[in-house]
């Protein structure tokens, strides 16, 4: 198994087939749209999926997913035997195709005759064959094996997936980091003893002792790097609590775009802010939080975030790792929930990112939703989502009118607890109105022999930091 997928960029792209099963309790508009999902997934990997392979189960089979019927059916695809090869004792041969096909019913509740003989009427799939197996669900490290065993090709699963892209798109110290640490507590568990591997290296003190295999070798070294990892993210932690902090402290409103991945935020962040951050259709395109600032700016000024995407399955490392990436969502004083109102499967999603926020404890933050991509939705569509979401905000990132409400929207929001006050600012202190109107809203200025009266809008917490330097009107 290679440590994560990499495909060199002049390459051709490599072609892929699904293996999905579908477990009780999940329905098929569910467990379509998770197929639908691997399959961008895989694209934005660089992968081109040719085919599926798709079975009802009450379970995964332990040793290799799927019953023997859909994995010859898969080894078809991909030009492999279709038969994990059976354990045999020294001396004695291996389990050929029938023993195994023998041996998997008797074992495997899951197996369906049925399947075996439709797929041996259908014939081999025609077209290229596949080179990479990718399987909607996490596998063990014997699953895998086995999977590579009976097909001859690459096996991924959707967390090896979803790092690859992570580590493929991460582009600053932080989010690097990160990724490496959830990509070495991913792979620790699923090293394998290369041939020979099992010798052990020379013991300690006189060299006695077995010593360690080359396989505790590597587990030991991946322990110590993420150690290492982890106390690096520690220091970028504190630097971004810092700045956090600073932002806090003087009272900053501020905005977090949280929500599925593609759904549209950061269009949505370049809309509301003027700022090139970087847009592509595809999914994790951001995995870094970037802050800028609302335009037009307001008085005072509310500070939009743009926020890592979520995604159903979404690796447990990952959450862990990206926690402090997250934390912006946490300590925002609004959370703006983008939805890709266009996707059947929005509905899903918006749950998911429901349970994300709630793991990173940002579960009760002041929230709204948005509907993106109207532009996408006919009217009747659109009618029917504003009556089955009467709150929510309907909208498209690309219509500067849509825009244009939002802002005012976010404005309202922060306005609805301002209070007015009164301040006297002397001519000698003049310096003290660019005060005022960093912090707070300016509704008038009047000018006589004692300076500038001043009336302003601000948050209550604002407006007593002030009157400690400024005298009330």
């Amino acid at each position: 198994m290679s440590e994560l997928f990499v495909r060199k960029a002049d390459g051709p792209r490599p072609s892929g087939v699904i293996l999905g099963v579908q477990l009780p309790g999940v329905s098929d508009e569910s467990f379509a749209s998770s197929l639908r999902e691997l399959d961008r997934l895989a694209h934005t990997l660089g992968i081109d999926v040719v085919g599926r392979v798709t079975q009802r189960r009450a379970s995964l089979a332990p040793s290799a997913v799927v019953g023997i019927g859909k994995l010859r059916e898969l080894g078809a695809w991909t030009g492999g035997s279709g038969v994990v090869p059976g354990y045999a004792p020294p001396g004695k041969r291996k389990l050929d195709d029938r023993d195994a096909r023998d041996a998997t019913y008797e074992t495997d509740p899951g197996y369906d005759d049925a399947d075996a003989e439709e797929f041996d009427e259908a014939g081999a799939p025609v077209g290229p064959r596949a080179t990479i197996v990718l399987v909607d669900h996490d596998l063990s490290p014997s699953q895998m094996k086995n999977l590579e065993n009976a097909t001859d090709a690459e096996v991924l699963d959707r967390s090896m997936v979803i790092l690859s892209i992570f580590q493929r798109h991460a582009r600053t110290r932080e989010a690097r980091t990160q990724v490496e640490i959830a990509r070495l507590s991913y792979l620790a568990p699923r090293l394998r003893e290369a041939s020979g591997g099992g010798d052990r290296q020379r013991g300690g003190i006189g060299g006695k002792g077995a010593g360690e295999s080359s396989l505790e070798l590597d587990r030991r070294r991946i322990r110590d790097r993420i150690a290492e990892l982890r106390r690096e993210i520690e220091e970028v932690k504190r630097e971004a609590d810092v700045r956090r902090s600073r932002r806090f402290d003087s009272e900053v409103n501020t905005v977090a775009l949280v929500g599925y991945t593609n759904a549209g935020k950061s269009s949505l962040m370049r809309a509301l802010t003027g700022d090139e951050v970087y847009v592509a259709d595809q999914l994790f395109a951001t995995l870094d939080t970037t802050v800028r600032v609302l335009k037009p700016a307001t008085r005072p000024r509310i500070l939009v975030s743009d926020t890592v995407g979520f995604i159903k399955k979404l690796p447990h490392d990952l959450v862990a790792s990206f926690r402090s990436t997250l934390q912006e969502a946490q300590e925002a004083s609004l959370l703006l929930h983008v939805l890709d109102g266009a996707d059947a499967a929005f509905r899903d999603q918006y749950q998911v990112t429901r349970e994300v926020l709630l793991e990173i404890g940002a579960g009760e933050q002041p929230s709204r939703v948005i509907l993106n991509k109207a532009d996408q939705l006919s009217d009747d569509a659109q009618s029917a989502l504003h009556k089955e979401f009467p709150d929510a905000i309907l909208m498209s990132a690309r219509s500067p009118d849509d825009i244009a409400r939002l802002h005012t929207e976010l404005v309202n929001f922060f306005e609805q607890d301002m209070e007015e006050a009164q301040f006297v600012v002397s001519y000698a202190e003049q310096r003290k109105v660019a005060l005022l109107r960093e912090h707070c809203r300016v509704l008038s200025e009047q000018y006589d022999e004692e300076g500038a009266h001043i009336r302003v809008r601000a948050r209550k917490a604002v407006l007593a930091q002030l009157a400690r330097e400024l005298t009330p009107g």
